[in-house]
């Protein structure tokens, strides 16, 4: 018997502030451990919390970005259970006054995997969030055969919970639904929202139930997913555990289980407290926040929307859905783009340009598009001598070789270097004529019909040249003499 999937995600986000929640400690990764802590970040006696505004705005701002609306005051609550990562034993989070309500994420149709885009159930479905809360994240705990290690440094970096509603279906739509806020997120620039570095973290829940009015069955919360593939492999072992338990009649429980990824499969940590185990109550340390001044304050910021921007790239730089939504897909590319772009240039010259070469050379170089060497400047100007004739486009890659190595140069100047020069018009048609003297064979063949032997011809005057001018006016002058 199959069942119906409901699957609810918790992502953890890390802000990417400088400093941590309610201390002035660097939040960098990958420091020495245990050096980016003090007498708060570390719960000594006595030592009081200071809200890191940012962080607060840095969250709202990303509400706004997906929708949410935010309560009239906003407050921070103590979470209590055994921690064995937090030296306070409680973390400060919120529970009854989040900054965030509602708001949803669109399910961006490139965003879901490869194998999966061509049965997308839904396209571009919106999931509902909950909430979206501000808290501090806890130590790094590294288990060894025998013992465990903390690293304090993590302790205290501003985290964002982003809570949806129980709206997705499928591993597939909870793979989309990640690749889809991430991109958000670094759209936002509220979060590096890294897999690798764990500043984006996730834990899924799934339950299964027979039929639609059914309740919702047991909830099974899934930890340790560290990457996208993990958290598709784990969904899709869990559902099919839960599948085979329940078909044999044995029901399930709200647990916490933990996905092994050299195992393949999901083990059980713990049966789920429920949140009056956790004995929240509001932090006497920290003051509730009015949010409507700090609101103002960064909704100026808001960005314009991924689908609307792709549906402008269509609409203003008549751009395929394809190019536009691979322009868009990093928030980086997209500023690039729109800084190259040029009315002289047609736009689809200057997106295959920065797909099919530009991203190419990133990706060898290991090199973000953030981090290009070449200016947007300079790249127009590149492509501003291929729409003049200047350049062929084979030539414009040498010369974004070149360019690429040396970004101080003109283009024109590596051009010239490398020997692409017009030829003038007077040598070139001398040229010409002494390239169809000498080839009367395959004049004759062109005339009848062959016009493949035009490339011939062009590369015979191409020899010829002293410079290197661009094959193309080569063989349209070719053309225009023999047809």
């Amino acid at each position: 018997m199959s069942y119906l999937v409901t699957i609810g995600l918790e992502v953890h986000a890390q802000v990417n502030t400088a400093t941590k929640m309610f201390c002035a400690c660097r939040t960098s990764f990958g420091d020495d451990p245990n050096t980016n802590t003090c007498p708060v970040c570390l719960g000594y006696p006595g030592a009081l919390p200071v809200l890191n505004k940012l962080a607060i705005e840095k969250t709202l701002l990303t509400g706004l970005a997906l929708g949410c609306g935010s309560p009239e005051f906003s407050r921070w609550d103590r979470k209590n259970y055994f921690y064995p990562d937090m030296p306070k034993n409680y973390q400060t989070t919120q529970m009854d006054f989040p900054l965030c309500l509602g708001g949803g994420v669109p399910l961006f149709d490139d965003c879901y995997p490869t194998d999966a885009r061509k049965s997308i159930k839904t396209p571009n479905k919106i999931v509902r969030l909950n909430r979206i809360h501000l808290e501090e994240d806890v130590a790094k705990s590294t288990h060894l055969a025998t013992t465990s290690l903390i690293d304090f440094n993590r302790a205290g970096t501003p985290l964002m919970e982003i809570v949806t509603e129980p709206d997705l279906e499928s591993a597939e739509e909870a793979f989309a639904y990640l690749r889809s806020l991430q991109l958000i997120l670094h759209d936002c620039d509220t979060s590096d929202a890294d897999l690798e570095k764990g500043n984006l973290r996730c834990d899924v829940n799934i339950s299964l139930r027979k039929n639609e009015s059914d309740p919702l069955g047991a909830k099974v919360e899934l930890k340790n997913l560290n990457s996208f593939s993990a958290i598709r492999r784990a969904i899709h072992f869990e559902i099919e555990r839960q599948t085979e338990e329940l078909n044999a009649g044995i029901p399930q429980i709200q647990s916490t289980r933990r996905w092994n990824d050299e195992l393949g499969e999901t083990q059980l940590m713990r049966t789920k407290e429920d949140a009056h185990d956790y004995r929240y109550f509001p932090c006497p340390d920290l003051l509730p926040i009015a949010t409507a001044p700090l609101l103002e304050t960064v909704r100026k910021l808001v960005t314009e929307p991924r689908l609307a921007k792709i549906a402008r790239y269509e609409t203003d730089f008549g751009l395929t859905p394809y190019d536009a939504a691979v322009l868009t897909a990093d928030s980086h590319l997209a500023r690039y783009f729109e800084a190259t772009a040029d009315p002289s240039i047609p736009a689809k010259k200057t997106a295959n340009f920065l797909i099919n070469n530009l991203l190419g050379t990133l990706n060898e170089q290991s090199i973000t598009i953030a981090d290009c060497p070449v200016t947007p400047e300079k790249l127009r100007d590149l492509l501003t001598l291929v729409e003049n004739g200047t350049l062929a486009p084979n030539q414009a890659k040498e010369v974004f070789t070149v360019l690429f190595t040396s970004p101080d140069r003109a283009p024109k100047d590596i051009a010239d270097d490398l020997g692409f020069k017009p030829t003038s018009s007077g040598d070139l048609e001398a040229l010409i004529d002494a390239a169809i003297a000498a080839n009367p064979n395959e004049v004759e063949a062109i005339k009848a019909g062959n016009e493949k032997l035009l490339n011939f011809l062009t590369g015979q005057v191409m020899k010829a040249a002293p410079t290197k001018p661009n094959p193309k006016t080569v063989t349209d002058l070719l053309r225009a003499k023999l047809l």
